[in-house]
């Protein structure tokens, strides 16, 4: 099978593709964290970075409309944590305000991606 007619499934998702980047950029932004919060902040962050991926890969592979839509709910209340993890490193002057909006249209971009699946989700649901 040559590449360009090989399976991808979820990695060709728009949603997967973003959340992809946003993991990669969180990866990044928690290297800066101080050492204290290696394995509090900075495990809680990367996480939740790879659970909004996580969750599109699980969903895509359920292949029931209820599981699939289940798992893209939980990716998106995994944007949602970043956004919480975002403001404590704000709070505490871990990073400004400048670094935080970054991540956070990045999340708002996966969000709306997320949300425009689950509303294909629905309207296939509903064609059947």
């Amino acid at each position: 099978m040559d590449q360009q007619n090989s399976y991808r499934g979820f990695k060709e998702l728009n949603c997967w593709k973003e959340g992809r980047e946003l993991r990669k950029q969180i990866s990044k932004l928690v290297k800066i964290f101080p050492d204290e919060e290696k394995y509090l902040l900075c495990s809680q962050t990367n996480r939740a970075a790879r659970s909004v991926t996580n969750n599109i890969g699980e969903g895509y592979g359920r292949y029931t409309y209820t599981d699939t839509r289940h798992f893209f709910i939980q990716s998106r209340g995994s944007l949602t944590e970043i956004l919480d993890h975002l403001s404590i490193a704000v709070d505490e002057e871990y990073i400004d305000e400048e670094q935080a909006n970054v991540i956070e249209q990045q999340c708002e971009t996966v969000f709306k991606l997320i949300n425009g699946y689950i509303s294909y989700l629905d309207r296939s649901k509903k064609g059947q």
